[in-house]
């Protein structure tokens, strides 16, 4: 009775969904309608930071996206709305927050065949109705939606291949895009119509890879004040920068194969992180090292050597591409056009974070070119409440815990290891750009806090921010039970035991840092 009753639900809403496309398509018509429409092609980099040579990040050297930068636009002020992959994008490929469609926990929809609310689709679905084709390409196919399509994503893919190297993809350097099967079908079939293209470089993601090209010296690289300057440290830092610049190498020969195919001189490329670096303090929390990213724009009608320092966020790339297409945005769109007659500038940015693995939390915020709020809604719980990803990935989360037994942290430091957190928190990430001191009960600061405070609250109501529910307890016990065999598991394929000590734990650290080349 109960799988019928679902199967009547997911029927209505394809039907609903079905005429909701139907209805859209009619409207759909190009701007430019005797030029040919522009490809549009988006390379997603996983989890990276602003930690490139062009944006003045020292020691690391990124040649291709500094020249991409200069040939097109650079945004320096870009957001993720979250920090964790399924959330931040479902939002980008809808347009929308995370936490206005259900998808605000990460990946809570896995199995539930969850569908976003009837008026929402996703970006691939206004470009079909246009005339464009869909394509997912690259060695790691990422979608990560924290929901279930009610129509195919796209209309070829690559099939994935598993190369060594890490818990993600690291295909060989000169693995090419266009040899695999979503751009072979795209030649056969569809080689008159213009494309829309997902590319994920998944690098970035851990397990980081040495660059033997161009190593770093750990010694030359410039550590955040939240992080102890320590070797392991360094290593570990000097480490995700070589990954950088293996990715950097990798979008390199992207474009030289995009150009042999003959495709560049009608293209517009978005290259961005889906969110911020997988570093302690940064992935997963809402501070700028999690959220803020690389976004570049470059191709047909993109000015170049152009550095934007407007306030962006990620749900704004889906109605830019369909504007650039020639596409009407609909309204309902939270995102903004980023540049062009149909510009719509942003005054607030807004960031969330909810369940996240096994780690149960509510946080949100909002900041503006200069102050950044957060609101934490369980302030009793610790910042580093357990996290097996964190915990397995992260070789400071052991450095930083053996610091803090000895009392070897900096008090700034410190703040982050304790056991609880203030309900709110407010930075001038102008002056402190690590965001490190909190002046939200400093007098001095009261306005901007009250300000960002009702932002951030009116923002909450407009949108429906659905993460205010409590996410089902069957949920929720699925992920404590899973990451806690995970944990167990991994731990003991490491020869580990899982309540090792923190002076153990790096003792393997220092070992399997040296193993990758640092």
């Amino acid at each position: 009775m109960k799988s019928t009753k679902y199967v009547l639900i997911l029927l209505s809403l394809l039907i609903s969904n079905t005429v909701s496309a139907t209805e859209g398509s009619s409207n759909v018509k190009s701007a430019h309608p005797s030029t040919k429409q522009p490809n549009i092609i988006w390379v997603v980099l996983e989890d990276i930071s602003l930690d490139l040579a062009y944006n003045g990040t020292p020691a690391v050297k990124t040649p291709n996206l500094d020249r991409i930068a200069s040939e097109g636009v650079s945004f320096s002020n870009a957001f993720a709305t979250a920090a964790v992959c399924s959330t931040a994008r479902s939002a980008i490929f809808t347009g929308m927050h995370a936490t206005s469609i259900g998808a605000q926990h990460h990946r809570s929809h896995l199995s539930d065949n969850y569908t976003l609310p009837k008026e929402v689709r996703m970006v691939s679905e206004y470009m079909r109705d246009a005339g464009y084709v869909s394509l997912l390409m690259g060695p790691k196919q990422k979608t990560d939606f924290n929901f279930t399509p009610t129509v195919s994503a796209f209309d070829a893919q690559d099939g994935e291949i598993k190369y060594s190297g890490g818990a993600y993809t690291h295909a060989p350097i000169d693995t090419k895009i266009l040899d695999k099967a979503a751009w072979k079908t795209y030649q056969e079939k569809y080689a008159d119509k213009p494309f829309f293209t997902q590319i994920n470089y998944s690098e970035t993601h851990r397990t980081f890879i040495a660059d033997p090209d161009d190593p770093i010296n750990p010694k030359d690289v410039k550590l955040p004040s939240y992080y102890p300057d320590h070797e392991i440290t360094r290593r570990d830092w000097a480490l995700y920068l070589e990954t950088v610049q293996t990715v950097d190498k990798k979008v390199g020969r992207l474009f030289d194969e995009l150009e042999e195919a003959g495709v560049l001189d009608n293209s517009i490329v978005f290259i961005f992180g889906d969110h911020g670096r997988a570093m302690l303090r940064d992935k997963q929390w809402l501070y700028d090292g999690g959220l803020r990213v690389p976004l570049i724009v470059w191709g047909k009608g993109i000015p170049a050597n152009q550095s934007n320092d407007t306030l962006v966020s990620l749900i704004d790339i889906m109605p830019t591409s369909m504007d650039l297409a020639g596409i009407k945005v609909p309204k309902y769109i939270e995102g903004k056009v980023m540049f062009g007659p149909h510009k719509e500038t942003r005054d607030y940015i807004y960031a969330h974070k909810d369940r996240c693995d096994e780690t149960d939390d509510r946080v949100r915020a909002v900041r503006d070119n200069q102050f950044k709020y957060i609101k934490n809604f369980y302030p009793e719980k610790p910042y580093t409440d357990f996290n097996a990803y964190k915990n397995l990935q992260y070789p400071v989360m052991a450095l930083m815990n053996k610091l803090q037994a000895q009392g070897k942290l900096t008090p700034q430091q410190a703040l982050f290891m304790a056991d609880s957190r203030p309900p709110e928190e407010l930075y001038d990430t102008v002056n402190d750009p690590d965001e490190v001191n909190n002046l939200a009960t400093d007098p001095a600061y009261k306005t901007q806090l009250i300000r960002l405070r009702n932002q951030l609250s009116l923002w909450q109501t407009q949108t429906g921010d659905m993460g205010m529910v409590d996410e089902d307890p069957k949920e929720i016990q699925y992920w404590d039970d899973f990451f806690a065999k995970h944990y167990k598991q991994t731990m003991l394929e490491r020869g580990l035991a899982p309540d090792i000590s923190p002076d153990d734990y790096l003792i393997w650290w220092d070992k399997f840092l040296t193993k990758l080349g640092k």
